[in-house]
């Protein structure tokens, strides 16, 4: 029969790892939405620092340049401006093809 001191170390990485499978399983269960709301955080109602026309970094420009991946709604949420006023400022725009680099007018 082999001694002790001739063991390897190894032998205890079966139930480390066992143990590291269960932390890791129970924090992905505390943050998982299964549990209802717990662990998350509720939405605030409180208006943040950037919302409103006056703070808006697009509130001084007349155009918009088009960027990649941009959705006529997203840019009115940027530059504060409502869909229908750039529909209005701009009659021949197509919001189903825009195309990167288009200018898109935001006020007159």
């Amino acid at each position: 029969m082999k001694s002790r001191a001739s063991r390897s170390p190894l032998r205890l990485l079966a139930p480390v790892a066992l143990i590291a499978f269960g932390v890791a399983l129970a924090l992905v269960w505390s943050n998982s939405s299964v549990g209802g709301t717990h662990g998350r955080a509720q939405p605030s109602t409180a208006p943040t620092a950037t919302t409103g026309p006056a703070q808006n970094k697009y509130a001084h420009r007349r155009n918009y340049t088009v960027r990649t991946g941009d959705t006529l709604g997203g840019i009115a949420e940027k530059t504060g401006v409502a869909v229908t006023t750039l529909e209005q400022l701009n009659p021949g725009l197509d919001p189903q093809a825009l195309v990167a680099g288009q200018k898109i007018k935001l006020r007159e």
